[in-house]
């Protein structure tokens, strides 16, 4: 029985991973649903959206955009992905007099109908993997030119039954720069201090295991470009990422004649970057059409998750309703993403 739990775990390990979509290894650490993205106007545009301070982009990519929030208004995202995954996307946002803004949001991300078995192979019964990621966003303008923000996230992933769900708590800081009415550049540190810590001693008893996963740092640096009167918008990004591992050597050794097992543990800091930009064009108010490409590991060419999107307004009663698509080719092993969002402005 104890052998069937344990394989029953590693296959909810693997289902976990695939929450990260076409990420390369390194980008299936820890908390890697949450950096899919959010919402589709994000996504749409590549993710490069952290120095775009045009009021439309969630502060989750840097919490210094809550500044440029310029009316209350809720945004409801639905994801349809590949292979049984699903992801949504909630927030609501407000400014805060003149010089200051708030927002709180929350994605969800699961895996459906995975296949349970055995470690005869008989099947055992179908299950689903939750993981959930709150957060809070302050942002606060300094001056004309300066706004600045910090933002707290809290992580949860629940797996299966028996396994106590594992949760972390992260802070973002985030700096919007505006060197120019057109021109702005963004600085942002994310997911410090986050970690999932697991045990497996509910499981497998004294055989369990307790396991530290770091969630990676990331460095972002931004830009934002309006060209035609503020009707093209260009955005780019460049990320950082760094992540603590353990790697555990063993040798062998003579000692008083008889042979001696002996373990080393090196402690390493792995790196990686990562580039990805976007366009928006506005055919007018009520209609814009958006593209992006994203590269997602270290591979620049084989790597590289493209997308498209369109927006459109609509006055409802009072209302000011705001649809928007997005379409994104995650990788030639993950297939594809649709996500739909739908903004009311209060």
């Amino acid at each position: 029985m104890r052998v069937c739990r344990t394989i029953l775990g590693e296959v909810f390990l693997v289902a976990l991973l695939s929450l990260g979509g076409g990420y390369d290894a390194v980008g299936q650490s820890a908390g890697a649903f949450s950096r899919i993205g959010f919402g589709a106007r994000g996504i749409a545009m590549g993710n490069a959206v952290g120095a775009d301070a045009s009021g439309g982009t969630s502060p989750y990519y840097n919490p210094a955009l809550a500044v440029a929030i310029e009316r209350q208004n809720m945004d409801v995202t639905v994801g349809l992905l590949s292979f049984d995954r699903s992801i949504q996307f909630l927030q609501l946002s407000s400014p805060l007099r003149q010089k200051a803004g708030v927002a709180v949001g929350l994605i969800h991300a699961s895996v459906e109908n995975i296949d349970g078995r055995d470690n005869s192979g008989f099947h055992t019964g179908d299950f689903s993997i939750d993981e959930y990621a709150g957060f809070m966003a302050f942002g606060i303008r300094f001056s004309d030119n300066v706004s600045a923000g910090v933002g707290f996230q809290f992580f949860r992933t629940d797996l299966f039954e028996g396994l106590d769900p594992a949760v972390a708590i992260g802070i973002d800081f985030g700096m919007l720069i505006r060197l120019s009415q057109d021109l702005h550049v963004s600085f942002v540190l994310d997911d410090l201090l986050a970690r999932y810590q697991w045990s497996t001693n509910s499981i497998n008893g004294s055989g369990g295991k307790k396991t530290t996963d770091q969630f990676p740092t990331r460095l972002r640096i931004g830009i934002m470009n309006q060209r035609l009167d503020a009707r093209l918008r260009l955005v780019g990004e460049y990320e950082a990422r760094f992540r603590r591992a353990e790697v555990v050597s063993k040798s062998v050794s003579i000692f008083g004649g008889e042979p001696v097992e002996r373990s080393e543990t090196d402690r390493l800091v792995l790196s990686e970057s990562r580039v990805r930009a976007g366009i928006e064009y506005l055919f007018m108010k009520q209609f814009v059409v958006r593209a992006g490409i994203e590269q997602l590991g270290d591979e620049v060419f084989g790597g590289l998750r493209p997308a498209a999107g369109f927006m459109v307004e609509q006055t409802v009663g009072n209302l000011d309703v705001r649809f928007e698509y997005a379409f994104s080719v995650e990788s030639p092993a993950s297939g594809t993403m649709h996500l739909l969002t739908l903004r009311l402005f209060l």
